[in-house]
């Protein structure tokens, strides 16, 4: 994957605690401002780019790392948070702050890393809520190959940066999207409109020849220039396809980056032997991310976890599409690497809260046992640092320690489907919702304050959106 900038190094556990500076600035309050329906002005001056932002007093700090705070989530109370040079320089209780800062005012607030979505189909927002009484193959007849065709780069932008932004409201600061799109005018629109948002991404591309030719020119071409931006080959594991397979993973390593396969999402794939095919071009290990696994048989759970391979579950989509409920309960005994993927047109909402409800809830469901894997601190690892662990990442991003990237999601609890304050980590996972959202920075940048997207005219983005939708359903 394209190397991120260094990031510098943790500073001490007194220098966690004494921050770096002495000149204190005037808070301003998250949340504080009143917020008029469908307006998108920003309540106050947008934060410069590069200059460091403290977030003062949070009620509660879900760190992800132990070693700063309590229990498996490393949580702290009535803590600061300060981001400077696109990091997190420091945690802890009273920082000072340094010149130059802006400080938020987090009281009554949550702070923890982004949500980190391991498998997407952005483009697939045109159309949401299609298909719905069909499975995976019904779906792909009715609603996908349909419109794929259509596709125009103005088309395909607008339902990119929707979805893209949809993600970003909801609390994702890193996705990844698996992308069948092949022309490059097409695969040129997409990355902007991924690039235009500010999230970090990984760009999975299918390559549409065994040679690779043009994932290398996209590669080099439009996304190692974006600075968040990173890239995998994607292929469809299958006896049928296991000379293109094989090319996939040759490239991929050419490249120095993650295969990523879709891989027994529905039981009628069994036929294509996905597991097998990956194990005979060398594939299996901590460079391949395999995407549903819904139905591994227990030798191929054991060997997916004898090879560190990655895993991304699609609990929501899964469900939506009569696909099955993958067996995670059994695939976190083993230690495999488990992230939540929102999975496109088939999840019909970027909410990364009812993705880690359903997560825990469907493992339940199966089992008929409450105290099964994932518990909440499981799971919210999973859309964190687990996720960041999948990718290959979890040395800049998913965790709060001092020198990780500052991905960082603020959350208001003071809600009516929040309050009043019992578990507030199991509230995250069962109450939370997008709109509990208050604040999002990626790389230390705002990309939503006071519970609003900075600088984004979501108006427009909609509007653009649905015209570029019935366009191409006219066009049909």
């Amino acid at each position: 994957m394209q190397s991120l900038p260094t990031p510098p190094a943790a500073p001490s556990r007194r220098e966690l605690l004494a921050g770096l500076g002495l000149a204190a600035a005037t808070p301003l309050v998250l949340g504080a401002t009143a917020r008029p329906a469908r307006h998108d002005t920003p309540s106050r001056p947008p934060l410069e780019a590069g200059r460091p932002v403290l977030l003062r007093r949070a009620s509660l700090v879900l760190t992800m790392d132990p070693a700063l705070g309590s229990g498996p989530l490393g949580a702290v109370e009535d803590a600061d948070l300060l981001m400077r040079g696109g990091a997190v320089a420091a945690v802890g209780r009273g920082l000072p702050t340094p010149p130059g800062t802006r400080v938020l005012d987090a009281s009554g607030k949550l702070v923890m890393p982004g949500f980190v979505d391991t498998h997407n189909h952005l483009w697939q927002a045109m159309i949401r809520g299609g298909c719905t009484d069909r499975d995976l193959f019904g779906w792909f007849r009715g609603c996908t190959a349909p419109q794929r065709g259509r596709l125009t780069p103005e088309a395909l932008h607008s339902f990119v940066r929707l979805a893209a932004l949809d993600a970003v409201q909801s609390g994702v600061t890193t996705l990844v999207d698996w992308v069948d799109i092949f022309s490059y005018d097409l695969v040129e629109s997409y990355v902007r409109a991924l690039a235009g948002t500010g999230l970090r991404f990984t760009y999975a591309m299918y390559p549409p020849a065994p040679d690779g030719a043009l994932a290398v020119k996209v590669k080099k071409e439009l996304v190692d220039p974006v600075p968040l931006g990173s890239f995998q080959i994607a292929t469809h594991a299958a006896r049928a396809a296991a000379s293109d397979n094989r090319a996939h993973w040759e490239t991929a390593r050419e490249l120095g980056v993650m295969l990523n396969s879709h891989v027994l999402e529905r039981p009628e794939q069994r036929a294509d032997d996905p597991v097998g095919v990956l194990a005979d071009i060398g594939a299996l290990g901590p460079r391949l991310l395999m995407n549903h696994a819904v139905h591994l048989t227990d030798a191929e759970i054991a060997a997916v976890a004898e090879h560190d391979v990655r895993v991304a579950h699609c609990p929501l989509s899964n469900m939506r599409l009569a696909s099955g409920i993958m067996r995670l309960s059994e695939l976190g005994r083993r230690g495999v690497k488990v992230g939540l993927g929102l999975d496109g047109g088939t999840n019909d909402t970027s909410d990364f809260h009812a993705l880690m409800k359903t997560a825990i809830g469907l493992q339940r469901a199966r089992t008929t046992e409450a105290d099964v894997f994932p518990q909440v601190s499981d799971v919210l690892r999973m859309a964190t640092l687990g996720g960041a662990e999948v990718l290959g990442l979890s040395d800049r991003i998913g965790s709060l320690t001092p020198g990780m990237r500052a991905d960082v999601v603020v959350v208001d609890p003071a809600a009516l489907n929040f309050a009043p304050r019992f578990d507030w980590t199991g509230q995250i996972v069962f109450n939370g919702r997008p709109e509990n959202v208050d604040a999002v920075f990626v790389d230390g940048r705002a990309l939503k304050l006071d519970g609003r997207l900075v600088g984004v005219d979501t108006d427009r983005v909609v509007r653009e959106a649905e015209s570029a939708a019935t366009r191409l359903r006219t066009a049909g």
